[in-house]
């Protein structure tokens, strides 16, 4: 029996869920509405009732949800009007086009308090009340504003920019973007309305090289789809930073038009510009123009050291320069980087041909002297002088027969010193022939061989003629 009972109750409950769920879905309204402080919001709630033409709706009503109480803002009922309860609400609420079927209600403006739940109520016969939630959620566009904030040069961090994001809703998230080297520090402030500020410093060790700088200060909010970018210039104070310029190193006695000009970077700028030395008085031959020292001509008196001293509202700063009179003007040397690379580059070519050259000449040599290695090398030598294997009239075995053979050597001279040309010239082409060196005959040197060796050679298969006495190498 209790079986039965709970499963006709879980049937019932169904039933009703159904049932609220197909009522809720004849009021249309959104489910989340925002809207923005101090603008108009328009709740849409629109009663649908289809094909069912037997629903009457004899009201319409608006309820809100206050510390968990549902409290009536707005009714609208055809005979009486539209009518608004709650204090405070009378001017601010109305109904955009009241009408049965259409319960749209306009808030303007928006304040903070108006955010929350509010419930479309229809009381429709017979099916009682039909009902839908909206959600309010108010955003507030924040006012956003950055600055410098000027300082002095210090030794302290200290802050150099300001940026704030006033009065939104929710909270703006604020960052930095910058080169410089800094600490952020944030802040807010809850406001009476219900909005909040927020505040964000930018510090640095304030220096001169910071002067001068961009930071940007980068808001990131609801109400907006892109961050907002403000950029800001800093602003620090610093007494002025001199040098001298103008000093070429080349001054010398009568030149004229060298110029010495003081140059001086400082926030405020410098106002007060003064020029002295380290000998007293400025020398005659030179003339003060602002921040110009202009030599009309110079001498012996320029030879000193000047000081530019300048000032501003922050402090006073100077800087010295010393100046060396020449008897005569130096010659100006320009170094011409195109012109030493080129050298270096010409030098370097010039060493590779110089070794290039030796090598070749050495590699020459070598094969002249494979070249001369000749049979006539082998035996003698390369300076060594050939010994001397030619007839010789003089000999001792010559002796005896020089009286006998002098009458026939008498006759003949001319005969015989043609033979022996000719058996020379022999020898000769004989060698050029057979691409031998020249030949070495070991023979006696008795004369009565006679200059003729034609027994001495010996005939070859190939035509050639080879001495049966001489040695090849």
């Amino acid at each position: 029996m209790l079986l039965v009972l709970e499963r006709f109750i879980g049937v019932l409950l169904v039933l009703v869920a159904v049932c609220m769920a197909v009522h809720g879905q004849r009021v249309k309204v959104r489910d989340e509405v925002t809207g923005y402080l101090g603008q108009e919001v328009i709740l849409q709630c629109i009663f649908n009732p289809g094909a069912d033409s037997s629903i009457k709706v004899s009201q319409v009503t608006w309820v809100k949800s206050v510390n968990g109480k549902k409290v009536s803002i707005a009714v609208y009922h055809p005979t009486h009007g539209p009518s608004y309860p709650q204090e405070g609400t009378t001017g601010r609420f109305s109904f955009q086009a009241p009408t049965l079927k259409d319960a749209s209600l306009v808030i303007r403006p928006l304040k903070m308090g108006d955010e929350g739940t509010y419930t479309c109520e229809f009381a429709t016969y017979p099916n009682g009340n039909e009902e839908a939630e909206t959600k309010l959620v108010l955003l507030a566009v924040p006012k956003n504003s950055a600055q410098a904030v000027p300082v002095t040069t210090n030794y302290t961090e200290t802050t150099v920019a300001t940026c704030i994001s006033a009065d939104g809703r929710p909270p703006s998230q604020i960052t930095w973007q910058s080169s410089l080297t800094g600490n952020v520090s944030t802040s807010q402030i809850n406001n009476t309305d219900g909005t909040v500020t927020v505040v964000s410093q930018y510090n640095i060790v304030p220096s001169s090289q910071a002067d001068g700088q961009s930071v940007t200060c980068v808001i990131n909010h609801k109400t907006s789809k892109e961050p907002f970018r403000i950029p800001v210039t800093l602003s620090v104070q610093y007494p002025p930073e001199v040098t001298i310029e103008g000093y070429d190193d080349n001054w010398y006695i009568s030149r004229s038009q060298a110029d010495l000009k003081c140059i001086a970077k400082g926030n405020p700028p410098p106002t007060n510009f003064h020029w002295s030395s380290t000998d007293g008085p400025l020398p005659s031959t030179v003339e003060v123009i602002n921040n110009l020292l202009v030599v009309k001509m110079v001498d012996s008196l320029v030879n000193t050291s000047f000081i530019c001293q300048v000032t501003n509202a922050v402090g006073t700063s100077s800087s010295q320069l010393k100046v060396l009179v020449r008897e005569r003007a130096l010659m100006q040397q320009q170094s011409n980087a195109g012109v030493i690379a080129g050298g270096v580059i010409g030098g370097i070519l010039l060493l590779l041909l110089l070794v290039a050259l030796v090598f070749i000449i050495l590699k020459r040599r070598e094969s002249n002297a494979k070249s001369s290695y000749t049979p006539k090398t082998q035996i003698f030598g390369n300076s060594a002088t050939p010994k001397d294997f030619a007839y010789h009239e003089d000999l001792e075995l010559d002796k005896s027969l020089k009286a006998s053979d002098k009458g026939l050597l008498q006759q003949e001279p001319a005969h015989a010193h043609q033979e022996e040309e000719k058996y020379r010239a022999f020898l000769e082409e004989e060698e050029r022939y057979n691409e031998v060196g020249p030949m070495l005959h070991l023979r006696s040197p008795n004369p009565r061989h006679g200059p003729y060796i034609d027994d001495d050679m010996e005939s070859q298969n190939d035509g050639s003629m080879i001495s049966k006495t001489a040695v090849y190498v």
